[in-house]
């Protein structure tokens, strides 16, 4: 590369560590920050709330990507991901100094919300000016290569978060850090924005967009042309569903549903977990360049396609793994505990509750709410009209009758099923690392090992994916049909895909049931994209 084609790389790809930084900042921090914004209400509704702030910058992203793509067809690709940076920058300082409730009311939860709209707005714009513009700075023969760069970036972001709160937290101690330490990851953003602006504002317009503006030949309206026009139109179809959908399901369980079945389902310290998912990016992260380099040999199509089907063959067993390595007695106990709930089925309802605001109120469904959180296998028995309902741990049973106080059914339950082989919190055969570097002992490096497994599926369908969804649309509307697909596959397929897939966990009593919404979008995305999605590695983007 020279070092202007470097430049390039790096000034789009700092977008991508703004993503990932905030994404991590916001879900590591969101209990505290549910105390800040929203405390007001009781701690489990507070920390609801924050979570639904968190998930409403996915939900927006799509409309970012109508609204900056059609700018960035019409302006040009330099000054609109200039001004996406700018907003996410700002969105994230201004988080930092943002008065909480007890100062300014309910002001403060509006304005949290308000700036996570905009961040997940301008992300909607972000991703895909960046890589338009780097595709079209490639040389032909090596998008795949150059734009790969991109995806290499999240691993920064997710790192240099998680240093940054490590330190803060180390500096300040933890109750400073409840209090106010929590402000500096996100002040400290600024420094980021500086020089991702200063660097953005040195590029020139990308090559392709300047020769097409200088013909005259740009869109007058990319959004009627690439939605309205169906010959444009069924490729953002095509995109979504035989490309973005399954990458999207990969890329999230690979990395935040890993992260968060090992915590919310196996019960490992959120230190060990944090620091294990790190290890397996750091591993993994070159495989992104390696797969998008592989890309301009053999073709983006089949890189994707089997990273989609391999993962979901493979999902269950990994999994299964994971828990045999890092929670063996809870594998143990899962195996050989039977535990039933027998209830009146009039009084168990489903328990599909993916944003978690529910409230459940009968007897079975509490019952049936409390084992899938103490990531309990169970199943559910109609029992009686009108008889209490109770748990069966083996040959044990516990009753749980109408009014009782929901802590003593939980202290008996816990005792039935410690008693019968589940482990206590804290068991010590749960996997612990004492340090970032302690890494070498087997039980840690087997779970290591196992999640670089589910890293290496997502670097191979995200390694090429920027490469294969610019060369699917023109120039004149490529930045407005390419990133709704992927935001779309991304920030809802995929953003939604922790939540979506710990309630199938606990509607079923099946603590690898959630694992069937990544397997079947992936399977559909390969079936789909098996036989609608064009090979486009030897297509000239700049022909038309």
């Amino acid at each position: 590369m020279t070092a202007s084609e470097k430049k390039v790389i790096l000034a789009s790809s700092l977008g991508t560590v703004f993503e990932w930084y905030d994404f991590y900042l916001y879900g590591s921090l969101a209990a505290i920050i549910g105390a800040q914004f929203f405390s007001a209400y009781p701690e489990s509704t507070r920390n609801i709330f924050a979570l639904l702030a968190f998930a409403a910058g996915f939900l927006v992203r799509p409309f970012g990507a109508l609204v900056f793509g059609r700018v960035g067809d019409l302006v040009g690709r330099k000054y609109t991901f200039l001004v996406t940076i700018l907003i996410m920058g700002l969105s994230t300082f201004i988080v930092g100094i943002l008065p909480n409730a007890e100062s300014i009311g309910i002001a403060a939860p509006i304005i949290l919300i308000t700036l996570r709209l905009l961040q997940g707005l301008a992300l909607g714009g972000e991703y895909g000016g960046a890589a338009t513009y780097v595709a079209e700075h490639a040389p032909q023969g090596r998008r795949g290569f150059y734009t790969s760069w991109i995806q290499t970036t999240a691993t920064m972001g997710l790192f240099l978060s998680l240093i940054v709160i490590l330190a803060t937290r180390t500096f300040t101690g933890e109750d400073a850090f409840k209090a106010w330490g929590w402000r500096i990851p996100f002040l400290v953003s600024v420094l980021l924005l500086a020089v991702s602006v200063w660097i953005r504002t040195k590029l020139n317009e990308s090559p392709a967009f300047q020769k097409m503006k200088e013909e005259g030949t740009t869109s007058k309206a990319p959004l009627t042309e690439a939605f309205g026009q169906w010959k444009n139109a069924k490729f953002a179809l095509i995109a979504l569903l035989g490309l973005t959908a399954g990458q999207g399901v990969v890329w999230y369980t690979g990395q935040f549903y890993a992260l968060f079945f090992l915590q919310s389902i196996l019960k490992v310290d959120g230190y060990t977990s944090n620091l294990l998912v790190a290890w397996s990016l750091l591993l993994g992260t070159g495989f992104f360049v390696f797969f998008g380099w592989l890309s301009d040999k053999i073709g983006r199509k089949p890189i994707i396609l089997a990273g989609c089907l391999i993962a979901a063959v493979s999902y269950f067993t990994v999994f299964q793994q994971i828990t045999t390595v890092a929670n063996p007695n809870l594998e143990k106990a899962v195996e050989s505990v039977k535990v039933s709930v027998i209830a009146d089925p009039k009084e168990c309802g489903s328990l599909f509750n993916p944003v978690g605001t529910r409230k459940f109120e009968t007897p079975c469904d509490l019952a049936r709410d409390y084992l899938a959180k103490s990531s309990v296998k169970y199943t559910t028995e109609n029992g009686p009209a009108g008889q209490p309902t109770k748990i069966k741990v083996n040959d044990t049973e516990v009753v749980y009758t109408a009014g009782m106080p929901a802590a003593d059914f939980a202290k008996s339950a816990a005792a039935a099923l410690q008693g019968a082989g589940y482990p206590k919190a804290g068991d010590p055969a749960i996997v612990k690392m004492s340090s970032p570097f302690d890494i070498f002992r087997p039980q840690v490096a087997k779970v290591i090992g196992l999640l670089f497994v589910l890293v290496l599926f997502v670097t191979m369908v995200y390694g090429p994916i920027a490469a294969a969804l610019v060369e699917l649309f023109p120039t004149r509307i490529r930045y407005t049909a390419m990133s709704l697909p992927y935001h779309i596959g991304n920030g809802w397929f995929g953003g939604l895909l922790p939540a979506t897939a710990f309630a199938m966990v606990a509607a079923t009593g099946d603590i690898y049931y959630g694992l069937w919404y990544p397997i079947v979008i992936a399977v559909m995305t390969f079936i789909i994209g098996l036989i609608f999605v064009p090979e486009t590695k030897d297509r000239d983007i700049f022909a038309e």
